[in-house]
């Protein structure tokens, strides 16, 4: 987005923080457990640990899922299990938090700088994800579902972004519609199609890309080497794990 939106957007949010804490010191305000925060996305009203379920975890195992370790994934099921503890850790260390394990104040706190309001992180929109149509339709799943896979890819993408140094990534594609797909000669089955396809060019070199999506949740890794990937990478999430970026030595 561009640099003056996403600096109002800031601007915005740390004056409502403001707000929120002299109210807060008025009447009273507490929370059982969470940070005493209200966030035009989403906002946690309870710590969460292992053991525990919601929807409150569905959200977080969203922003987190850009941290499963090397070659896996983690389920967004709602189900705070041993897979979302070992994210949530390198989410946290990643940070610089107390890598405990536990979501609290600290951990919501940089969610909660890490997102806009509609719930996208702050580096990716999803204006730059779908260049096709408006709606998100005509694709492999429903609108909605799309658009749910382009939002979770982004958040494993912000998670790239930040181990990359946080130098800017660019997309020169995301969703496609079947007609969008067909029109640049998009693979039948491509991941565009789901909306958690992307393509990558820019600052970091194909391989350099490639490489590190490894870590980040990206089932689907295609790159120099794979035909027709010479010139870009492309991440996706298909079902089963389909990597191939030979000279990158993947």
């Amino acid at each position: 987005m561009p640099l003056e939106e996403n600096v109002f957007r800031r601007l915005g949010r740390l004056l409502a923080a403001c707000v929120l804490a002299a109210t807060a010191t008025m009447v009273g305000l507490v929370t059982t457990g969470g940070a005493a925060h209200a966030d035009a996305c989403y906002t946690w009203g309870r710590t969460l640990s292992s053991g525990m379920s919601g929807e409150d975890v569905r959200q977080l195992q969203i922003r987190i899922s850009g941290y499963p370790g090397y070659g896996a994934r983690i389920a967004i099921d709602g189900a705070f299990g041993p897979a979302t503890r070992s994210a949530l850790i390198r989410f946290q260390q990643a940070y610089g938090l107390s890598a405990d394990g536990v979501a609290g104040p600290q951990t919501f706190s940089k969610l909660y700088a890490l997102q806009d309001d509609d719930c996208t992180p702050v580096n990716f929109s999803y204006a730059e994800w779908n260049k096709c149509n408006s709606d998100w339709s005509g694709g492999a799943v429903s609108a909605s579902t799309a658009r749910f896979n382009a939002l979770v890819s982004m958040w494993k993408l912000q998670a790239m972004r930040h181990a990359l140094g946080d130098a800017p990534i660019y997309l020169s594609s995301g969703f496609r519609s079947y007609s969008c797909n067909s029109a640049v000669g998009g693979a039948s089955n491509s991941r565009h199609l789901y909306g958690d396809g992307i393509d990558l060019v820019g600052s970091h070199s194909f391989c350099r890309l490639a490489q590190q999506a490894r870590n980040h949740g990206f089932s689907n890794i295609l790159g120099p080497g794979y035909p027709g990937h010479d010139d870009h990478t492309h991440l996706g999430n298909s079902p089963t794990q389909s990597w191939s970026a030979p000279s990158c030595g993947i």
